[in-house]
This record gives C-alpha cells, structure tokens and sequence, in this order.
C-alpha cells in the first residue's frame, strides 16, 4: 500500500506555551520561555538559566487521576501525556472507555531519559533498606517505555505503542516511524511525538560539558541565540510534543480537519566517521540525510520554501547551515527562510524535533514564519554562506508550500521530514 498521510491534531508542552494556542501566539510574536533557574544557581550549575513549562494544577489534574498523581515523578510522562491529549482531542478524536482497544491506532512516543527524579528517589530508598516502599509505580515511570505506555492506556490504543530514543532527533525520527506505518496501510492513524525530563539531573552532564550558555544568566530571555556571533552555548530546557498522522482516506471519511501532509522524509547516521563523532555530525551524513529525504518526498531542493533548523546556539550553528546550502545547493538570496525555535525555548533534548514539528507544521497550516530571536548579530560565516534576508527577526506572513524540518543529534545521527500544505 502507499497511503497519502496527513496531520490532523497537535499538541504542545513548551516552556513560552502550555498549549497550542498560547504556544502559536508566543512563536508569532517572538516570547521567549527562559527564565532564571534558582535550582540550578543553588547547585553551583555554571549555566543558571532554563526553559520549564509552567503547568497550573488545574492542567495536570485534567489529565491524571489523583493516584496516579500520589507518586508521580516523571516530568517525561507529565509533558508528555498532556501534549498527547491535546493532540488526540484536537484531532476530533474521542477518548472512550470501551471494552475494546482502538485496533486502528497507536502511538510512537519518544523520550531520552525517562523518570530520572524517580531514580534518585529509588536508588536512595534501596540504599537506605526501604525496597518494599519504592511504591508499585516505580517501573513504569523509570521505563524507557513509560510515556508510551501511559499514553496508550490513557487512550485505550490497541495498534503499535512504542517509545524511540535517538537523541535530539527523536521526536523527529518518530513522526517520519509513525509517517511509514500509517502509509504501508498497517494503521490508520498514530500519534507521534517525544518528551524530555526536566531539571539538574538531566542538565547536568551537558553543564559539565560546557555546551550549556554561562554569558547570560542575569538576562535569561537573551541566553539562547542561534545562529548568533555572540552565541555561547544552548540553555537547556524541557516540554513535549505531540501530532496525530492518519491515513488521507480515514481523515476525509471522518470530516477531520488537515493540518498538512508529510511527503516523507529519511534518518540516518554519520556512523561517527570521518568528521563525525559521539558529539559532532559528520557533514557527509547530514548533506545526505537531506538529499535523501528530498529524493523520498519527490520534491526538489528548489520547491523547499521554508527550513526548520536543529541550530542550538552552539558552534555547529554555521556547519549546519553549510550543510544545508551544500544538500540544497542554495545559497546566497537564493537561499530558502529558515529558522531555529530554541531562541524561545531553548534545547529541550529529546523533545526538540516533536516540538519544532509542531511549529513547523502550525507554520504550514496558518502561512507565516515565526521570527529568529537573538540573532541581531548574524554569525558572520553564516553570512558568507546566505543572505541575512533569508534569516528573519520578525514574523513573515507569506504562503507556504513546502517545509523542510531536520535535527541532528548525539551518537551522529539525523533526522528530515518533508511537510507540505494539503492539497485534495
């Protein structure tokens, strides 16, 4: 089979948007989710600055019961079941308790590290002689499988339930898993998406790297800067992001409304050869893995309108915009637009590629292209390679055909999905 497949439901956990029309207006506007860290200052972090959703109880409540609630450590599983259930709610899916599960649908919800404050927790109740009070929750939260798994119990989905981990290009790599199922005709819809734990013990190692920003932890707001010449490294944050594919023919029979089409796309890895390592992309890969999801979507690198970038606010910043003139071969004002959604929120890990597809396609689906905030200072190898025109810093208003959205990640890995505006 060769089933078209379309988006038809979003959902957002961000740190400047706690749902999709909040998070729609602060990308239009250009807001800003960093904020000062006092958690992060007590402990001595370097970087002191971070994005978190600011979720109300009233939020939370909605979507967990209060046992669930009774022991719930997992900020993973929080974001990423309310993403979820606002994705499958606004694709005009019901949530029914029947007997049954939903043969037709499943999900492929990815995380990085799931449920690490549950782990400390534990490892410090085994230490002190407690095991038979770590609470019966305790492996479903600290699985790799725990946002999945909560997902499909809460949906009742009966189709594949799976979590995929692959880095900063996972929640990508689950749309485009999602995107193959649906199209070889063995679901009918998938809710795809991927979250991240937030907090010290997941921002930790990445301090300690020193790719975390240190140069603006007294004016958080200006500390992620992407593509910036004064760009010192990314300021971590945390949230989720969630989509619903569905075959073309069960979105029309059923009336849903269609956000966009996914035309295809390619993962791949650098296999951490030639200039590729454990924290570096091999530029080969990369050029490839855009090539390669151009050739599977039956496009050319000219119908590209639009890019979502990876573009942490790190070094690679100019590489990967190399990268892109390279696969494309545009540069100059031939350029396409293109910009980065971690100058709002940061680097949310494993939940980068979910939250920026959803802007991607929100972008698609309302004709505009959010700003680039923090780039005033266009890094000046960057602008050797592209014109600055094609950079904006404010919100561009203009039809868009097609979008292409990628992320690159750690172990050398990449990720493209091609988006396009539906067309019956």
């Amino acid at each position: 089979m060769n089933n078209r497949v379309v988006i038809t439901g979003l959902g957002i956990v961000s740190p400047n948007g706690i749902n999709l029309q909040q998070f729609k207006e602060a990308i239009k506007s250009g807001v800003s989710g960093i904020r000062h860290d006092e958690q992060l200052e007590a402990l001595k972090f370097s970087c002191q600055i971070s994005g978190k959703p600011e979720l109300t109880d009233e939020i939370i409540q909605a979507a967990f019961t209060e046992l669930e609630l009774k022991s719930l450590e997992s900020t993973a599983i929080l974001y990423g079941v309310i993403a979820a259930l606002e994705a499958w709610k606004d694709a005009g899916l019901s949530i029914e308790n029947n007997e049954n599960p939903d043969w037709e649908s499943g999900t492929i919800f990815g995380t990085g590290t799931c449920g690490i404050d549950k782990i400390r927790t534990s490892i410090y109740k085994v230490d002190d002689l407690q095991v038979r009070r770590l609470g019966s929750t305790a492996v479903a939260q600290t699985m790799a499988s725990g946002v999945s798994a909560f997902v499909g119990g809460k949906l009742g989905l009966g189709n594949q339930i799976t979590t995929n981990s692959s880095a900063c290009t996972t929640g990508t790599e689950s749309v485009l898993m999602a995107y193959e199922r649906i199209k070889s005709g063995q679901a009918a819809r998938m809710l795809a998406g991927s979250s991240t734990d937030s907090g010290p013990y997941i921002w930790g190692g990445f301090d300690a790297m020193r790719v975390c920003t240190t140069k603006h932890n007294h004016e958080p707001e200006k500390g992620s800067r992407p593509m910036s010449a004064s760009a010192s490294g990314f300021a971590p944050s945390s949230g989720a992001g969630a989509l619903v594919l569905e075959s073309l023919e069960s979105a029309l029979k059923r009336g849903a409304k269609i956000y966009a089409e996914v035309l295809g796309g390619n993962v791949n890895s650098g296999g951490q050869r030639g200039l590729g390592t454990m924290t570096a992309p091999n530029p080969v890969a990369v050029q490839r893995c855009i090539t390669d999801a151009i050739k599977n979507a039956g496009i050319t690198p000219k119908d590209i309108d639009s890019i979502n970038g990876h573009l942490t606010a790190t070094s690679k910043d100019s590489l990967e915009i190399e990268n892109w003139s390279k696969a494309l071969n545009r540069s100059g004002k031939d350029f396409p637009y293109i910009n980065s959604l971690k100058g709002m929120i940061g680097h949310p890990l494993s939940a980068a590629g979910s939250m920026e597809c959803v802007a991607s396609v929100l972008q698609i689906a309302d004709d505009f292209i959010f700003p680039n905030i923090n780039c005033e200072d266009i890094h000046p190898e960057i602008k050797n390679i592209i014109d600055p025109a094609c950079i904006p810093t404010k919100l561009v208003n203009k039809e868009l055909t097609i979008l292409a959205k990628a992320n690159f990640g750690f172990g050398d890995v990449n990720a493209c999905v091609i988006f396009k505006k539906f067309k019956k």
